[in-house]
């Protein structure tokens, strides 16, 4: 296994030198759609070269109205919606696209709160829209990974197995998991993680009020059990990045990465 963090676009140039210098080697990207042109795309390559780089997945962000909470998510995060599927569905197509360019294997994102009763009538219209985004995706060789956090592990399973294709992923968030209240990260594995193609290394503290989130923390200062998550990766025979993801801004953020990146690689 091995450290990572993640970057965006917008920032690359000045992310991949501070990734250089401080010995970290590969990263999630976000690239958005207004982003991806044909020079942009050319320009990450001379850049991943030039700061010996490897991008692990594009993050595939869509458009619209998005609320990270339990009131509005439900309705507006992910491919769930009825009311912005279609066009997201659409733009999904196109990250698979950028990671054909980049010659990147995988692309992760939210589906969105999976309805956890199987015969919902918006879980039932969304399988068979899935499966066409997955055949898209197959057709490219490339994995789309669910990452998790808004719905329990055992729908993400039913909903991959009732998906049906091989080339459906987890990113494993350890902090969505419990900032959404949904599954102790550690026990998740024993449900889907052998359907892990990538982590992300985040702690947290459970929510309190029904209707936000809980709190985002600095490795180790939440409720995720990093030792024992990082012995049960290795058990499942993981071998890929730990990519840290600190949901706050400037020194205090990379100051909080470092400290991260020292804490996972001891435990590596």
């Amino acid at each position: 296994m091995k450290v990572g963090v993640i970057v965006k676009y917008c920032n690359i140039e000045e992310d991949f030198r501070w990734m250089s210098e401080n010995g970290i080697d590969n990263c999630q990207m976000y690239m958005f759609i207004p982003e991806q042109t044909e020079e942009n795309i050319e320009r990450v390559k001379t850049l991943r070269e030039k700061y010996g780089i490897e991008i692990t997945s594009i993050v595939g962000m869509w458009s619209g109205v998005a609320e990270w909470n339990f009131v509005s998510g439900p309705v507006t995060l992910g491919l769930i919606p009825t009311a912005y599927r279609d066009r997201r569905m659409e733009e999904m197509k196109k990250y698979c696209d950028l990671a054909v360019a980049l010659g990147v294997k995988d692309v992760s994102s939210h589906m969105g709160f999976i309805p956890e009763y199987m015969y919902d009538s918006v879980y039932r219209e969304w399988i068979p829209a899935m499966k066409n985004l997955m055949s898209y995706y197959g057709n490219n060789d490339i994995y789309l990974d669910f990452e998790t956090g808004q719905e329990t592990p055992v729908t993400m399973l039913r909903a991959i197995t009732d998906i049906g294709s091989d080339h459906i992923g987890v990113n494993f968030d350890t902090g969505n998991l419990i900032l959404y209240g949904k599954a102790n990260p550690l026990d998740a594995l024993d449900v889907i993680g052998k359907h892990v193609r990538g982590v992300h290394a985040k702690d947290a503290l459970y929510p309190t009020d029904p209707r936000y989130l809980g709190e985002e923390k600095a490795l180790g200062d939440g409720k995720a059990n990093f030792p024992g998550i990082v012995a049960k990766l290795k058990e499942l025979g993981y071998d890929g990045a730990l990519t840290i993801e600190r949901e706050c801004a400037g020194e205090k953020e990379r100051s909080d990465i470092l400290a991260g990146k020292k804490l996972l690689d001891s435990l590596i």
